[in-house]
């Protein structure tokens, strides 16, 4: 299903679709497509960081199948329209920003999807980027989704906010494809896996590591369409125009 317009409904509107959409993921890939011994949770507070869908893996001690098949890590490094990579060395003594845990198994990765909250003001905007940063020198890897167009607070993209403290390369979307997806991989090494976007298009792959050489492939199409499918009929004239039937 194309991307809609979201910068033109009501903030409420969004909010909901936000929160079925993330229900949508997560159960996407506790249905399979995560590999044996990796689970996933909304919403979850890890040491302060409330990200909208974490990424776990539990103990060795404690692996199943979770009574479904498991996928498989892709080891080839993603196909992405624009790869930055930058050594984390000098940010070493940072190392400590954010202190990631959870009771059930070691976080692995973050899964963001982008609010008009997250960019409600330079507070707002820099708790975003900085709790990015702070999960990727912890070793989190982190894939975010951006259906918001750069505005005056992130005039060229969340993606150059972020990078812009781990490296001193630019980044600026095109005027054509503002919607920006990133899957970050973490590590000595930090590689950002970026892809563009505009309304009604599709979503381009976007990689989730949860390994410095192994990621999956985030079903955004799928669930997004499915989240969308299932949403009241007011919230979805609001979004696309014109009248109820």
């Amino acid at each position: 299903m194309p991307i809609h317009n979201w910068s033109r409904s009501p903030v409420g509107l969004y909010h909901h679709f936000h929160q079925r959409w993330i229900a949508a993921l997560c159960d996407a890939l506790n249905s399979g497509l995560l590999p044996k011994g990796y689970f996933a949770l909304t919403e979850q507070s890890t040491g302060g960081v409330i990200p909208d869908l974490l990424t776990l893996e539990r103990p060795a001690s404690g692996h199943s199948d979770f009574g479904h098949s498991a996928g498989v890590l892709t080891s080839a490094p993603p196909r992405a329209s624009l790869v930055e990579k930058t050594s984390l060395e000098q940010y070493a003594h940072r190392a400590n920003l954010i202190a990631v845990h959870h009771s059930l198994g070691d976080v692995v990765a973050v899964i963001e999807i982008v609010s008009p909250g997250n960019k409600s003001s330079t507070h707002a905007l820099r708790s975003f980027v900085d709790k990015s940063i702070g999960l990727l020198l912890q070793g989190v890897h982190l894939s975010f989704v951006d259906l918001f167009p750069p505005g005056r607070r992130d005039p060229r993209g969340l993606h150059q906010l972020i990078w812009s403290e781990l490296s001193d390369s630019d980044f600026s979307p095109p005027a054509d494809r503002p919607l920006s997806m990133v899957g970050y991989c973490a590590g000595d090494q930090v590689a950002a896996y970026v892809e563009t976007a505009a309304v009604g298009e599709m979503f381009p792959d976007v990689p989730l590591f949860l390994t410095p050489t192994g990621h999956i492939v985030l079903p955004l199409n799928e669930t997004y369409s499915t989240t969308w499918n299932t949403c009241p009929e007011p919230l979805r004239v609001a979004v696309e125009g014109g009248s109820p039937s």
